[in-house]
């Protein structure tokens, strides 16, 4: 595995791969099983797999926890090592960003609902960073997962509005053996804290269950996931098609259910495709 920490470096290294093709997996690092996921399916269907570690400020809003969140760098070298990732990109700030910058922004609308109206100008951050990644990669395939959901279809949304020529590939959500979905930010729940936020899946599985059984009006099942999460700081419960539509009945096949709670000073996101 090359390491590479500078752009000229990067570009440098990538030359050698002019006719292979390239899977990438941006990373904000601390990484877990969800992104080794990313890596396992990008080091399948890629001749070259490059991941990149960047804890990126500019989708940090003022008051969240970019000075806290969490930095491992050392275990993820060797997590990238043992997934035979053949370059892991670690860019400096100074690198990646300077004065005065042209800028990408999010949709007026899909980019400042739900998570984009908790956390207004988050997606333009995110944009920028993985648009910066886009340019200096030149992915053949690009890795995301689910669980952000609104992140994916907002970078599917990209790539195709700036008529980039990169396959976004939707990777499914990974969970713990609790149910609780993978997050770098898990480490900061308490015991109790954790123990709670186990109604977050569990709601969605009980709204799964549900439309399983013929239940399509969304009051419904949102009333049925705020009893089960009744002991939470539910954000929202949303219903969305998967062009981040709102909708009054489940289509199946075509619906994502999103929660966002919070739990103590952490903040947590999931949600389920249907």
């Amino acid at each position: 595995m090359i390491i590479v920490k500078t752009i000229s470096e990067l570009k440098e290294t990538l030359k050698q791969y002019n006719d292979k093709s390239i899977g990438f997996v941006p990373t904000m690092g601390a990484l877990h099983d969800g992104h080794i996921s990313l890596i396992r399916r990008a080091r399948h269907e890629n001749d070259i797999v490059v991941v990149s570690i960047f804890v990126n400020p500019t989708q940090f809003l003022a008051g969240e926890d970019l000075d806290k969140y969490p930095r491992k760098d050392e275990v993820d070298k060797k997590i990238c090592e043992l997934a035979k990732v053949d370059v892991l990109f670690m860019p400096n700030i100074n690198d990646m960003y300077g004065d005065d910058e042209v800028k990408i922004l999010a949709p007026s609308v899909k980019g400042y609902i739900l998570e984009g109206f908790i956390r207004p100008g988050h997606f333009d951050g995110v944009l920028r960073v993985v648009c910066k990644l886009f340019n200096l990669v030149k992915p053949t395939n690009a890795y995301f997962g689910k669980k952000d959901a609104q992140q994916l279809v907002l970078i599917q949304q990209m790539v195709k509005d700036l008529f980039m020529d990169i396959n976004i590939v939707p990777c499914e959500l990974i969970r713990d053996s609790d149910g609780l979905a993978l997050s770098s930010r898990n480490v900061y729940l308490s015991h109790e804290e954790r123990q709670k936020a186990l109604a977050i899946s569990k709601s969605l599985k009980s709204a799964a269950k549900k439309i399983g059984m013929g239940e399509l009006d969304v009051s419904v099942l949102q009333s049925l996931m705020s009893d089960v999460m009744c002991e939470l700081d539910v954000e929202y419960i949303a219903f969305m098609d998967r062009e981040f539509n709102k909708i009054e009945k489940i289509e199946i096949k075509n619906t994502i259910i999103l929660v966002a709670a919070r739990l103590g000073v952490t903040r947590l996101i999931d949600n389920i495709w249907i």
